[in-house]
């Protein structure tokens, strides 16, 4: 069951809020339609309850808000607009990501692919997908978790009728295995046909909340439409032959002018007229039309009826027996399961680890060529650059393997790492594929770690094949004399890797404070432009104390004795930090994981 208690969004510049005081339940087991014009505040109302908005009042998924839920994935499946996927990702690929990050087995992929009708379209990328198939991936996405609660905006809007039916068809069957379902529309008739529940909105407040036989019974109208090129006789003789006779009947001429809808009467009555009168008569059929979202709630502004469609039935497929008349009882979702056979439900839910972050990432890494593209580019550059700096035999060495000359702020290799890091998260943000439909990307630590993780190793495989690729092209270019090992190659090893790391890790948190892959871009070229001269700037006082045996008091002092040799790690380590490059890394790293930890507790707070 989904409880919405007093939804009420902030207010904007002195204007109303968009949802004010919004109170509704979804039961299990039915499928619920938010219904409302466009600007009514349907998809505002989503956003509170996703906890998007900002705003007060709360919703309950079975009695607890989505912020207590553990892992929200299992508990709510969300669709707002279109794939949360980049367009160049395929969608198998998609949904195995999705996976790794909800904690569910990786061939739940495949059953949802065909589940969905979209088995063999898995190797085809998502922004190829045509509008019904995109929805379709939307909505395995949605379901990927196995939730019991189903948020859907518009789910409908665009489709065709037959692709409209299937969508309902999945929505029903999960309602009909106990499953919660919400989705919001803008068409009454939809509503009537699809949902065993309506809840009606205007300017984010409730003005109903029905049954679907009593919406069809209140909200739609039965009436007779009619086509005749004498319209305005055959009008002005139904409503002299309903005085007449001393029946309520009400006749609406459409723009087109040679169109009529009658209520109140039926097709008989105004056959008969029409004949009896010598007029032609070009259609004459029973419809349902709109009566407003105010209809029978003794409230003024009835909306127009709705023209509607010829042929006895709507636009969606309500005919007056099916969408209520008063006469009858009104069609509802079955009990059963009329849609495709949903997959089974996930029987045994894998503990909570770190494999699961770490799968979800390097699929996210390695799921585009993006990442392949920005390590040949840098590979490609640094042999070039590399064989350009030894023509002059007075660059060192050093520089000549990194491809780091004095003109450039940081070496290609250093700025593919960063980029990298900064896609971890900025590109998440642009395309929100771990949050499925719910906006930014959660901060769980496990998830942070595993994104330090894999750019660490991704930006250490980058500096080892760098000067591979430059040791190589100088082997080729000018022979094996300028391939020799530097004497102090240990820490040479030590500051080149620290140096990459750094780059990537900056990018990365910059990007996750921030939201934009810009941003960790910036944070990883401000460490050589602006951080670099303000340490060169600060005053150096002479020192009467040295921290020669640093590493010895260490050891002293650790519970666990280490070996010897670490303590050439260590050294090695504070002359890293102890150059201007690598004391601005540490001091904007340092900065950097402040402000996440910021906003990240900042996120959390609940007022």
């Amino acid at each position: 069951m989904l409880q919405a208690i007093g939804l009420t969004s902030a207010r904007h510049r002195g204007l109303p809020p968009a949802v004010d005081d919004l109170t509704f339940e979804a039961v299990s087991g039915c499928v619920t339609a938010l219904l409302g014009a466009p600007g009514s505040g349907k998809t505002e109302a989503l956003r509170l309850m996703l906890e998007l908005e900002p705003g007060r009042g709360i919703t309950y998924f079975r009695g607890r808000p989505l912020h207590r839920v553990a892992q929200p994935a299992r508990e709510v499946g969300v669709l707002l607009g279109d794939v949360p996927g980049h367009p160049v990702r395929t969608a198998r690929g998609q949904l195995r990501m999705l996976c790794a990050a909800a904690g569910v087995p990786a061939s739940r992929a495949d059953e949802l692919l065909e589940t969905v009708g979209l088995a063999g379209l898995g190797d085809q990328r998502i922004g190829t997908l045509s509008l019904g198939m995109d929805r379709r991936l939307a909505l395995a996405s949605a379901m990927l978790g196995d939730p019991h609660t189903l948020i859907l905006d518009e789910p409908a809007e665009g489709l065709t009728t037959r692709e409209a039916g299937w969508l309902h068809g999945v929505l029903e069957s999960h309602a009909a295995r106990g499953g919660t379902v919400l989705f919001t529309t803008g068409d009454p008739k939809e509503a009537a046909r699809s949902a065993g529940h309506v809840v009606t909105i205007d300017r984010g407040r409730v003005v109903a909340d029905q049954g679907v036989a009593d919406f069809s019974r209140t909200r739609l109208r039965p009436r007779v439409a009619v086509r005749s090129p004498h319209a305005a006789r055959l009008a002005a003789v139904v409503s002299r032959e309903a005085r007449a006779a001393r029946r309520s009947v009400e006749v609406v001429t459409e723009a087109s002018r040679s169109r009529l809808s009658v209520y109140g009467s039926s097709c008989a009555e105004i056959g008969d007229a029409a004949f009896r009168h010598g007029l032609p008569v070009h259609q004459l059929a029973d419809e349902i039309g709109d009566a407003g979202p105010f209809a029978g709630h003794g409230v003024p502004g009835q909306g127009a009826p709705d023209p509607g469609i010829p042929g006895g039935e709507t636009p969606g497929g309500v005919t007056p027996e099916a969408a209520g008349d008063g006469s009858g009882p009104a069609r509802r979702p079955a009990t059963g399961p009329t849609g495709p056979d949903l997959p089974p439900p996930i029987r045994r839910r894998p503990a909570r680890g770190p494999l699961r972050p770490v799968r979800y990432e390097l699929r996210r890494l390695f799921g585009t060529r993006t990442t392949t593209l920005i390590m040949v580019i840098a590979l490609v550059a640094s042999a070039g650059i590399s064989v350009l700096l030894a023509r002059n035999g007075r660059t060192p060495l050093p520089n000549v393997l990194a491809a780091w000359p004095s003109l450039l702020p940081l070496p290609p290799a250093a700025l593919g790492a960063g980029l990298l890091g900064a896609l971890s998260f900025g590109d998440e943000f642009r395309y929100p594929a771990l949050a499925a439909g719910r906006g930014t990307v959660p901060r769980r630590l496990g998830l942070l770690v595993a994104k330090l993780a894999v750019s660490a190793g991704v930006a250490l495989l980058l500096a080892l094949l760098v000067v591979l690729a430059s040791a190589a092209s100088l082997r080729l270019f000018y022979g094996a004399d300028l391939t020799r090992i530097p004497p102090n190659v240990f820490s040479l090893a030590v500051s080149w890797s620290g140096l990459t790391v750094g780059c990537a890790w900056a990018g990365l948190l910059a990007a996750g404070v921030f939201r934009v892959t810009a941003a960790g871009v910036a944070a990883v070229l401000a460490v050589p432009v602006l951080m670099v001269p303000l340490v060169q700037r600060m005053p150096k006082a002479p020192t009467a104390r040295s921290m020669t045996g640093l590493p010895g008091r260490l050891r002293d002092l650790a519970w666990l004795q280490w070996p010897h040799e670490t303590d050439r790690w260590v050294l090695a380590a504070m002359r890293v930090v102890a150059h201007p490059v690598g004391t601005a890394l540490t001091l904007s790293l340092s900065v950097l994981i402040c402000a996440y930890l910021f906003t990240s507790l900042r996120g959390r707070v609940r007022w």
